[in-house]
């Protein structure tokens, strides 16, 4: 069984409209490349210029934040499911 990648609906073009796209890897980095292998148009979304990933991307396996776990050397496991959540800002304040 894959990895499951959840894409997030403003990224869905770049990956043919999908929700989700099933990858195989070991690592959170494993699976990102090859994700990025056959979808490179989200590279620039994902990754600065450097390679080191973007400051408002957040990446989750089976719901829990890999900065808490081993970073983009996350361990995974057939079945796992890794999140990608941009993070969000900006609007306006509160009026009453």
């Amino acid at each position: 069984m894959p990895i499951r990648v959840l894409v997030p609906t403003p990224l869905r073009p770049f990956v043919g409209g999908s929700s989700s796209v099933e990858v195989e890897g070991g690592t959170v980095a494993d699976a990102l490349a090859e994700l990025l292998a056959r979808h490179d148009g989200m590279r620039k979304h994902l990754f600065d210029a450097e390679g080191g990933l973007r400051s408002f991307v957040n990446l989750y396996v089976n719901d829990e934040d890999v900065r808490t776990l081993s970073k983009m050397e996350t361990k995974l496991r057939d079945g796992d499911v890794v999140s990608i959540v941009p993070a969000v800002a900006g609007g306006s304040p509160w009026r009453a």
